[in-house]
């Protein structure tokens, strides 16, 4: 259970999911930074200005911050920033999901309701593991991925950096994905992908 003062970075769509896990989890938000003042606020939150601004409150008051952004190039400069500035990046898992005791879960890294991982599976910094997905045994997560809702990663699946996962995408066991790739949703892919591709169909082909 965490009281102290968190700032949720980001205030949208994937951010809603974030802040609803963290509460369920017991870690308390109180404000949100974000380019301007959303005109929606769900979840009654103050706004504290943007964090890449020169005059952004935020910074060396003890705050802890939550990655609360869907875009893997944003996520992972977020979560640099603030590492960088020696300042607390959080991890938030949802009480439903069920993470192995030998698993590695990095720092800013979000695992959504129902997501599995098993043993002994490594997952990096500010990665999404979202709704429902399965990341098997030994499978590797470098920083910045994300695992879409109901994809599953068979067995010593390595996926890397930044990489996009689709939603109901299939990883046969043993297969490396490389970085900035996307694999379209429930695409299933049985071979390794190069960095920087486009992956779709069953069986998965590049586009």
């Amino acid at each position: 259970m965490s009281n102290s003062k968190n700032i949720l970075l980001g205030y949208s769509g994937h951010a809603y999911v974030v802040a609803e896990a963290a509460f369920k989890a017991g870690i308390a938000i109180h404000y949100y930074a974000d380019k301007k003042e959303a005109q929606n606020d769900p979840f009654n939150l103050d706004y504290l200005g943007y964090e890449g601004s020169g005059d952004f409150k935020g910074w060396n008051e003890g705050f802890g911050f939550i990655l609360g952004i869907g875009n893997n190039d944003i996520r992972t400069k977020l979560g640099k920033l603030v590492t960088n500035k020696d300042e607390d990046l959080l991890t938030v898992i949802h009480p439903s999901a069920a993470i192995s005791k030998s698993a590695d879960v990095g720092k800013g890294t979000f695992v959504s309701s129902q997501a599995s991982v098993n043993a002994l599976s490594n997952i990096g910094r500010f990665v999404i593991l979202n709704t429902n997905c399965v990341i098997e045994h030994e499978c590797h997560i470098a920083d910045g991925a994300h695992v879409a809702p109901g994809a599953v990663l068979a067995g010593n699946v390595k996926v890397g950096k930044n990489s996009f996962i689709g939603a109901n995408a299939v990883v046969k066991e043993g297969v490396t994905i490389g970085e900035n790739v996307i694999v379209g949703a429930g695409a299933t892919i049985i071979n390794d992908i190069p960095h920087n591709k486009k992956v779709v169909g069953n069986p998965g082909r590049e586009i």
